[in-house]
């Protein structure tokens, strides 16, 4: 399966259009109430693992703000955010690594994932911001490197010796 983030492409994800420009929250929005960022951070590592967002993690009219590879995307409410993520990422698998740093309005979460999908096994790391407001993810802009399959993660391994995981 050709993974492409290109316009009409087989697979290619589709979300609702979202408004071209959305203010962020005020620096004075509450970024604790019933769940802290690192439990917050738990929970957004458990929806990218299994695709199902768990209760209370998304506020319903959560804007989702995604860069790949030469390609942007957008989503506005949870319909359309679990969408733009099924259609990337159907398949469940795990976040081996992550790194939560806190923000005056929610956090940051540094990444990588690891999945099967059609026999081949797939990687990428993405780096997320979140604003949160009583205690759910209002906003999260997503920047990810792009879908490697085991060709490119070879190649990878071959001409890049890494210094720290």
């Amino acid at each position: 399966m050709a993974r492409t983030m290109a316009p009409g492409a087989p697979g290619a994800p589709v979300a609702p259009a979202a408004p071209a420009v959305r203010a962020a929250p005020a620096t004075g929005a509450r970024t604790s109430g019933p769940r802290g960022r690192e439990a917050l951070a738990d929970l957004l590592v458990t929806f990218l693992e299994t695709g199902s967002p768990p209760a209370g993690l998304f506020r319903p009219d959560v804007f989702c703000d995604l860069t790949v590879p030469q390609w942007r995307l957008q989503s506005e409410g949870l319909p359309g955010l679990v969408a733009l993520r099924r259609a990337g990422h159907p398949a469940p698998g795990v976040v081996p690594r992550h790194r939560v740093d806190p923000t005056p309005t929610g956090f940051v979460i540094e990444l990588e994932e690891r999945w099967e999908q059609d026999g081949q096994s797939w990687y990428c790391r993405e780096l997320m911001r979140a604003d949160v407001e009583d205690g759910m993810i209002t906003r999260i802009s997503v920047y990810c490197t792009g879908d490697w399959d085991a060709e490119q993660q070879q190649r990878h391994g071959q001409e890049v010796v890494l210094l720290r995981p």
